[in-house]
């Protein structure tokens, strides 16, 4: 197969016009057309392009939204891609990846990922997903642009020796810097702002994902993990069916 298409589905909508710029990297042309076709019609302006180094030029060209990036790509693989566009400028990226394998989901997390779907995956729930990491970057800007404003309610929350600085967006335990993906320190907030509640899979998805179905809990999992393995395993506790409790640590 010839790695070397690229096409654009903005037709000229004056809806897409205005609408965020996704940049879908996938080998696989037919679900390439297909996920470019379903985003335009929600009003986006879809680029695709087929190969790793394609996709790292196209992000630095086209400065996206949202990158929708396949694991296994031909030449730089997907992981790489992500590190690489990460590293020049933060963007939300959402993976996809043919096999539903753990490990390769939290090594997805740790280079920068927001969020992981597995193949095959419905239309719906990848435009739902889609959506509601743009959402997620919108608040996350706005935010950022109300600081200095709004100092207040963004004061640091400081927890036995982990102190998470919200208005910085930095994490710290013991007095190491942690590097979290901006998903990563949502869910991390989320709970820390409620230590020793149980919070339930679902609410979190709808806190920190805006997204209420109960298809993406193991999302929630995925990234409890990678916290735990950034921050200690002894922060987070796991209620077995129904979620997780950030427990304090001590101070000592």
């Amino acid at each position: 197969m010839c790695h070397a298409w690229h096409m654009s589905t903005n037709h000229g909508a004056p809806r897409a016009a205005e609408g965020p710029v996704v940049l879908v990297v996938e080998d696989e042309q037919a679900i390439a057309l297909a996920v470019s076709r379903r985003l335009t019609a929600e009003g986006m302006r879809v680029h695709a392009v087929a190969d790793g180094q394609a996709g790292v030029d196209a992000a630095n060209r086209l400065r996206p939204d949202l990158v929708i990036l396949d694991v296994m790509l031909p030449g730089i693989d997907g992981l790489e891609v992500c590190r690489r566009i990460q590293a020049e400028r933060p963007v939300p990226v959402l993976m996809l990846t043919a096999r539903d394998d753990e490990t390769d989901m939290l090594v997805g997390l740790g280079v920068g990922a927001d969020d992981y779907m597995t193949k095959p995956f419905s239309m719906r729930e990848l435009v739902a997903r889609s959506k509601a990491i743009l959402r997620r970057a919108e608040r996350a800007r706005e935010a950022a642009a109300q600081e200095s404003a709004a100092a207040t309610d963004l004061a640091p929350i400081e927890v036995g020796d982990v102190l998470i600085d919200r208005a910085q967006r930095r994490v710290s335990r013991a007095g190491k810097d942690a590097h979290l993906t901006p998903t990563e320190f949502d869910l991390l907030v989320a709970l820390a702002s409620s230590p020793k509640t149980v919070l339930t899979r679902e609410r979190l998805l709808a806190e920190v994902w805006d997204w209420v179905d109960a298809s993406g809990t193991r999302t929630v999992d995925s990234h409890v993990k990678a916290l735990r393995r950034k921050l200690g395993a002894d922060l987070i506790r796991t209620v077995h069916g129904v979620g997780y409790a950030f427990e304090p640590p001590s101070s000592e």
